[in-house]
């Protein structure tokens, strides 16, 4: 009896410890083995987790983003830290619209396929092509990349003035007018477009014809694997 009185406050004070022990504290308890949050890789990183909210092409928050926050595969992290440093040695910085991807969440994208259209969020998105039509065309896939936890999709800041630079045409702008090569932009935005697309290469990553934004590691350690954990703090 004595020794449990002696424990007792030793016990009251660790349960007041993970009482009151902050929610960050928590927040590797959500990421499997092998993932990590990208901001704990890269603070210097901007996030702008698009599907976490409406400003999307489906117009509204997606199905597995609790939260807007980027994760990839520890290997992922750790190159684009590496693109991250030699972009910002030049005077810009990363800004990120999706990295890990749930398949819940392209689940949700094949729903929202079959759905009617939003006249004002199609002119914005995809205006040159039925949403039906988006997965023939490679804009969408069943099974995508995203899910394997290496891929992300990403833009630059310029660091001194704090604005995007112009890639002649906004993420997830699902047009011709995306894809690397397109005549259909200045030789300013083409440039722009060259420097994240060389830089994301000299580090490992590979890019997608058709979406200037999108990027995989080559070496990715999931190749086989789509998760389905949500994208949660």
């Amino acid at each position: 009896m004595e020794t449990l009185i002696r424990k007792r406050p030793y016990i009251f004070i660790l349960t007041l410890l993970l009482i009151l022990m902050p929610a960050g504290c928590a927040q590797k308890a959500h990421v499997p083995e092998g993932f990590v949050y990208v901001k704990e890789v890269i603070p210097s990183a901007e996030l702008d987790i698009r599907y976490y909210g409406s400003n999307n092409f489906t117009g509204r928050p997606v199905a597995g983003y609790r939260a807007p926050t980027a994760i990839l595969s520890l290997q992922a992290a750790r190159a684009l830290a590496n693109v991250s440093k030699d972009l910002e040695s030049q005077g810009y910085a990363i800004k990120i619209f999706d990295a890990y991807r749930p398949q819940k969440a392209v689940n949700d994208f094949i729903t929202w396929t079959k759905g009617a259209d939003d006249s004002r969020i199609k002119s914005k998105f995809y205006p040159n092509i039925d949403k039906k039509d988006l997965f023939m065309a490679g804009y969408l896939a069943s099974k995508s990349g995203h899910s394997r936890g290496s891929t992300v999709d990403l833009t630059l800041m310029d660091k001194k003035k704090g604005q995007e630079l112009d890639m002649g045409s906004h993420f997830d702008y699902l047009d011709p007018v995306s894809a690397h090569g397109s005549p259909m932009i200045t030789a300013h935005q083409t440039a722009n477009r060259e420097l994240l697309k060389t830089t994301m290469e000299k580090y490992g990553f590979k890019s997608y014809s058709r979406e200037w934004w999108h990027y995989t590691l080559t070496n990715e350690p999931y190749p086989d694997r789509y998760f389905d954990f949500d994208v949660d703090e």
